[in-house]
């Protein structure tokens, strides 16, 4: 069993070693040669992708072929096409006998069971057969040599996915795979026809006849011939690699709509993927970020498009992905991917809109402007993918589709950091919102979002327990609010926050409305139909949420805890205890320590009889927050209907606390 340490399962990609604590004993096994450095890699794509997810399950390979491709190709020293035939069969051939052979696996050694042995590479020590067992019982796997589905068994050595930890450079987990693949990125071999143009640009000058009066000489003619040819070469080349990278079709890469976790939706169902940051700062990433959220925002105010949400798509950032997985995963038919380049004062930006189903590039386009033109840039991208997808828009819907909150850039990027770090809904993270808020309105007071943002900080200072008056707290969060309007009477996402703010003031019907409005006015915003869904749940219609959650969690098939929450109060509300339950377990599994989560979950427990799972969630919500109150934290939830705030309460007395 695993020891009850501080991630006492650590996989270093610097060294490309694996410790592991086990009862009593401490183990460190060094992949030292290209062919076992290939498969700690492969390890840790496994453990990346249950993180990930939230949960421990078997990963299927096949979605990640292109990436192991690239993982044998840089780490494993081996290239070809027999080899990426082969790669599936192999992984599992080596998953199944070899890697969980701890005495005898040739993909390791044995560097020391203690501290002392440190330096001990290849030396042998006696291992018991708990501990052989221990490691064995890593590595479960299903399918076949074609399907393979691998899981990294660490529950069964009595472990969590917390008690893993992927490192690379100075960065943990998701950051670190996200570094350790750019790199390897960089190691990417070129396309036979790219290092043909090359080696033909870079060929020496002394090779090419000087330009000037052609000689008629037969030598003449052939040096000119020679040079004609080159240059046909040069084009052809040009000409093949242009049709492989943006047209030539690619069956094997065809999404397969059988294959789709959801069902294709009615109308043109769309993914933006995280903009790659190709500048060398990293500061930059904020930038492209933004620049994939504004697209997003953008396309979701067009009724007649389906766009996956924000926090869905960015669950691929910083991997290698195919747009067939991306395609099926999601259950969309297209997909946008794109690269930002800053420098200075101007931008860069790459752009492919794909069509998952035939493979086919509907276009690709590069931009470069000045900095200062990024958001009629941003506004113009969105446009054309509407063209693409011949999606007419009214006068109206184009008017909308292109406005913009501010040009101060810097008050954009701040207003981006401030959302990310209020989305943390943690004290810290209240704090830095909150800073970059005000820096926001300072630099920008007609930036609607700067008082939102602001808005959310005075909201969110009330659930934490950080306000000295919660009363003032929630007058200054609604007159932000409205200030954000009156600027911008479109902003969406002001009328939905306005409407929590106005329910949990008990001013119900007004909040229904503004949340209402604000799905009318963006009605592919999954968090807007989380939002909404939950001012019904206080304004006592939980009924009428069902579909609501439904429908945003199709939009987000990753929903952040937030929406988690609203997804699990729905549920419970109206009466669904296992689809709550399950709810509140993935918010856990993102977030063990998010107290909304352990409430809701005592509060399905009680009313199935499971008394005793209740009073364990109970003692950790203490754990989390010693001083919960269940007087105060009753007082903090809006219900119109007493009769829910009573039920709540005596489930949360029931489970033992106070």
């Amino acid at each position: 069993m695993v020891e009850n340490t501080k991630n006492p399962i650590r996989i270093d990609l610097n060294e490309f070693k694996l410790h592991i604590h086990l009862k009593k004993v401490q183990l460190t096994l060094h992949f030292n040669s290209p062919s076992r450095k290939f498969y700690l890699s492969v390890i840790a794509l496994i453990v990346n992708e249950m993180k990930r997810l939230g949960k421990i399950t078997s990963i299927p390979l096949e979605r990640h072929l292109d990436l192991l491709v690239l993982l044998n190709e840089t780490i494993g020293d081996s290239a070809g096409s027999s080899h990426r035939e082969n790669l599936l069969p192999r992984i599992y051939r080596k998953w199944k006998n070899a890697l969980p052979d701890l005495e005898g696996a040739p993909l390791f050694k044995v560097l020391g069971k203690r501290k002392e042995y440190d330096e001990g590479m290849g030396r042998t020590y006696p291992l018991a057969e708990a501990e052989k067992d221990s490691w064995a019982n890593l590595f479960e796997y299903q399918g076949s040599e074609e399907n393979v589905r691998l899981k990294f068994a660490v529950d069964r050595v009595g472990a969590t996915l917390d008690d893993v930890v992927v490192v690379y450079g100075d960065s943990l987990d998701g950051d670190a795979w996200e570094r350790f693949i750019s790199t390897l990125k960089g190691k990417d071999k070129p396309l036979p026809e790219a290092k043909a143009i090359q080696s033909l640009l870079e060929a020496p000058e002394s090779r090419l006849p000087p330009i000037g009066k052609p000689k008629t000489t037969r030598q003449g003619r052939h040096r000119w011939a020679v040079f004609v040819a080159l240059i046909v070469v040069i084009a052809a080349a040009a000409t093949l690699a242009t049709w492989k990278l943006y047209l030539k079709p690619a069956p094997e890469n065809k999404a397969s709509v059988e294959k789709m976790a959801f069902p294709l939706p009615d109308k043109p169902s769309i993914a933006v993927l995280p903009f790659v940051n190709m500048s060398k700062d990293p500061d930059q990433e904020c930038f492209s970020d933004g620049i994939t959220e504004e697209i997003i925002t953008a396309l979701t105010k067009v009724p007649r498009l389906f766009v996956i949400a924000r926090n869905s798509t960015f669950t691929y950032k910083g991997r290698v992905v195919e747009v067939k997985q991306v395609a099926e995963e999601l259950g969309i038919r297209y997909v946008l991917e794109g690269s930002v380049q800053k420098a200075g004062e101007k931008v860069r930006i790459t752009t492919q809109l794909i069509d998952a189903l035939s493979g086919h590039h509907l276009w690709a386009d590069r931009y470069d402007r000045d900095l200062r033109d990024i958001f009629a840039l941003q506004d113009e991208i969105a446009l054309k993918i509407t063209t693409a997808l011949q999606v007419k828009l009214t006068a109206g819907e184009q008017a909308r589709l292109m406005a913009k909150g501010t040009t101060n850039l810097e008050a954009y990027l701040k207003a981006m950091q401030s959302r990310q770090h209020g989305q943390r809904q943690t004290k810290e993270g209240n704090a830095a919102a909150r800073k970059l808020a005000e820096e926001v309105i300072a630099l920008d007071p007609k930036y609607p979002y700067g008082y939102i943002s602001l808005a959310l900080c005075h909201y969110t200072d009330i659930f934490l327990g950080l306000s000295e008056s919660p009363q003032q707290s929630l007058a200054r969060a609604i007159e932000l609010a409205r200030n954000a309007i009156s600027l911008d009477n479109s902003y969406s996402f002001a009328h939905s926050a306005l409407g929590m703010f106005l329910v949990s003031a008990r001013q119900y019907d007004e909040g229904v409305g503004e949340a209402e409005r604000a799905v009318a006015l963006d009605p592919n915003s999954a968090e807007n139909l989380f939002f909404l869904a939950g001012v019904l749940c206080f304004a006592g219609t939980p009924e009428e949420a069902i579909p609501l959650v439904e429908s945003a969690e199709r939009l987000n098939p990753i929903p952040l805890p937030l929406q988690l929450q609203r997804m699990s109060l729905v549920y419970r509300l109206t009466g669904r205890y296992e689809k709550a339950i399950e709810a509140a377990k993935r918010i856990i599994r993102v977030e063990p320590n998010n107290q909304f989560a352990h409430v809701y979950l005592i509060a399905s427990y009680i009313p199935l009889g499971r008394e005793k799972e209740a009073r364990a969630e109970a003692a950790e919500l203490l754990r989390i927050n010693p001083n919960f109150s269940v007087n105060h934290y009753i007082k903090r939830i809006p219900y119109k209907n007493q009769a829910e705030s009573d039920r709540l309460a005596d489930a949360l007395y029931k489970a033992g606390l106070k």
